[in-house]
């Protein structure tokens, strides 16, 4: 139990940091100096009471102590996201390489998702050093591609890397030319490529389909008040077509990156991450029946 709140408390903490990630980077600060946090608005430094993950939100009552400015949500929204996701990942691997290892690509995918959210960009420092980092440790520990030889282990985070990258950068040169303009963004590219680094070619191509099916269904669920609305307005009939041409719609901003992708793709490589084995051997039963 108590390792349990330590690794759910360590999550906040990280969770803190990727905050600082999140704001810093897409504006080409350095997330080392200044080491202490500051406000947004007045620029002045954070106290430490005033920068404990999720409870000092709630106590300042999102604003900043100093100027009164509106304190973003997502800054508890991170914390508490991080603190569980750490949380399921020591309850599914246990105290273990492979823990720690994707710990850090969980860290990486949310600050990933957070800043293509706000900035609908990826940063290579996430991308392409998760990807170098996602080799290296495929070398290191070899039971991440279910081998106990390193050069197969790393030779199969190669496939991953081919497979990702390629995949997504097919599927954005086939928007390009059907929409007539540049079609899911280099992140999308290379962040795939780093997922396949740590997971292997099987999870990157289950990830590639799972991630418009989950864009699909939070779409549709983020938007069902106004199909809600539409229904009385127009009746079944009518609105049958109109989700069909929301969805039509939706799809086409996904290629050609008016939605941003990474939150989909992430979301898709955490419930890869967690259930990989039982997924790969479902697709197989279907495949052979």
């Amino acid at each position: 139990m108590l390792e349990k709140i330590f690794i759910f408390i360590l999550g906040l903490g990280v969770g803190s940091f990727l905050n600082v990630c999140i704001y810093r980077m897409p504006r080409e600060q350095s997330i080392r100096k200044p080491s202490r946090s500051f406000c947004p608005n007045c620029k002045k430094t954070i106290l430490w009471y005033d920068n404990i993950p999720i409870l000092s939100f709630i106590l300042l009552k999102g604003r900043c102590r100093f100027c009164n400015g509106k304190i973003s949500l997502r800054y508890p929204i991170v914390e508490l996201l991080s603190g569980l996701l750490f949380l399921m990942a020591f309850s599914y691997f246990g105290i273990t390489w492979e823990l720690v290892i994707y710990l850090i690509v969980i860290g990486g995918l949310i600050a990933a998702s957070f800043i293509d959210i706000e900035y609908q960009i990826i940063p290579d420092e996430i991308s392409l050093g998760g990807l170098v980092l996602g080799l290296v440790a495929s070398l290191a520990y070899p039971a991440l591609h279910n081998t106990n030889l390193h050069l197969l282990s790393l030779f199969r985070s190669f496939i991953g890397v081919l497979v990702g990258g390629g995949i997504i950068y097919i599927t954005g040169w086939l928007g390009a030319l059907a929409f007539k303009k540049e079609a899911m963004g280099g992140g999308d590219v290379k962040l795939l490529a780093m997922m396949g680094a740590f997971l292997g070619w099987q999870a990157v191509l289950i990830i590639f389909f799972a991630a418009p099916f989950l864009a699909t269904i939070i779409t549709l669920i983020i938007n069902t008040r106004k199909i809600a609305v539409e229904i009385l307005k127009r009746g079944n009939s009518v609105i049958q077509g109109s989700i069909f041409a929301k969805i039509k719609i939706m799809l086409k901003m996904l290629l050609t990156g008016t939605i941003p992708y990474g939150p989909f793709l992430s979301i898709a490589a955490v419930v890869v991450l967690f259930y990989k084995d039982v997924i790969i051997q479902y697709f197989l039963f279907m495949v052979r029946y």
